[in-house]
């Protein structure tokens, strides 16, 4: 049905390296062309280049920026096959702080590549289908490799769908500054869900992940920074999708909890606009974000007589754990952004895409907060064409 792909949609905020939470699972259920209630393969395959350019800021400091080009194929290979597939080439350069958000605790200038990759085998049956996927991502300092198992069964009306996912991931850590460092982590992820055709106009879905991870989450690059070698997470989602007949149009909206053990509890709203104007469709979106610190962050006071920040008591009586990234920080986010994607002909699309992400410590609504954390702004443009076969 027309309306169900109109209001088919995914508002999950961007992961960041290494976050396996959701990451793997999610990924499949996301892939383009796949609709609410997929009982046999895709009729047409389709190719899409796209490209990317993220830069992040600070007050008086440019941060990190990355230019990654991408393709992804789908390719139907039976009435009951299909297999698809993306690699991306990420190129990396730029500075970020040791330990906090302090201009004279910036690395030099450094420069990365990473070249990531998943390929999937779907199969479908009557009613449901079944998907096995594999993942690589290898860098100088980071190797990844994951895999994953994913299903899909619906009712005998089409209209309820249930969804489950396993997935694994085995990281290699090591970093630039210390040769001696090679350490591993291990995650493992159960994905449950239920996605509702409600009306016919309504798309419902909830899902439930639990994540297990074991190994080393500190960051090699800053300062002060060791974190408990566990990190378990819960994460519900919830989806609403609405077809307005009579605008032509889709609101898709959102909600996440997400909470772990490192003590972090973290609440996301999203919301996009969805409008078809003749060939063209433009889609402005909307998230807010927000979340408490991790127990064991600190807030540092630089100390100019010793070189850097340190937790208070820490040559006394230093704690077991301890960390002042500011991704563990209690902090509100907010994220708009515009796509614009224009069909030319019946098999070629062309899409445009904007983002600007900032973060502030005084827009939390939850925790206590960071008096020392400098605002935080990022932009993600994007441009992309898609052929189909």
């Amino acid at each position: 049905m027309a309306w169900a792909e109109v209001a088919v949609a995914a508002t999950d905020a961007k992961p960041c390296r290494g976050d396996k939470a959701g990451a793997i699972i999610a990924a499949a259920l996301a892939l383009p062309g796949v609709t609410a209630h997929a009982e046999s393969a895709p009729e047409r395959g389709v190719v899409a280049l796209k490209y990317l350019n993220y830069k992040d800021s600070q007050p008086g400091l440019d941060r990190i920026a990355v230019n990654a080009p991408s393709i992804y194929v789908l390719a139907p290979i039976s009435p009951r096959w299909a297999v698809d597939g993306s690699l991306v080439s990420d190129s990396v350069s730029g500075a970020t702080p040791r330990y906090h958000t302090a201009i004279s605790g910036a690395t030099p200038r450094m420069t990365d590549k990473r070249l990531a990759g998943n390929v999937q085998v779907t199969r479908y049956f009557e009613r449901s289908n079944v998907a096995i996927g594999l993942a690589s991502s290898n860098e100088n300092d980071y190797n990844s490799k994951a895999g994953s198992l994913n299903a899909s069964f619906s009712s005998d009306d089409n209209n309820t769908t249930w969804n489950v996912g396993l997935g694994y991931a085995s990281d290699k850590i090591g970093s630039t500054n210390d040769a001696t460092l090679h350490e591993t982590k291990q995650t493992s992820e159960l994905l449950l869900g239920v996605t509702q055709d409600w009306t016919a106009n309504d798309l419902i879905q909830l899902n439930f992940t639990l994540n297990s991870g074991r190994g080393y989450f500190s960051d090699p690059y800053k300062s002060v920074d060791n974190r408990p070698r566990e990190r378990d997470q819960a994460i519900a989602l919830a989806r609403w999708n609405h077809y307005f007949a009579g605008a032509g149009g889709a609101l898709r909206s959102a909600y996440r909890f997400y909470r772990d053990t490192f003590g972090i509890k973290a609440h996301t709203l999203g919301a996009e606009w969805v409008q078809s104007v003749g060939r063209f469709t433009i889609t402005p979106s909307l998230r807010l974000y927000t979340q408490n610190a991790a127990k064991f962050y600190f807030d540092p006071i630089y100390d100019p007589d010793v070189g850097a920040p340190y937790p208070p008591g820490y040559f006394t009586n230093p704690p077991q754990y301890s960390s002042a990234d500011q991704r563990l920080a209690a902090f509100g986010a907010v994220t708009v952004g515009l796509q614009i994607g224009v069909n030319i002909g019946a098999d070629w699309l062309v899409d445009l895409k904007a983002e600007r992400y900032e973060q502030r410590t005084g827009w939390r609504v939850i925790g206590t907060g960071s008096p020392g954390l400098d605002p935080f702004q990022a932009t993600w443009l994007q441009v992309g064409v898609e052929k189909r076969f």
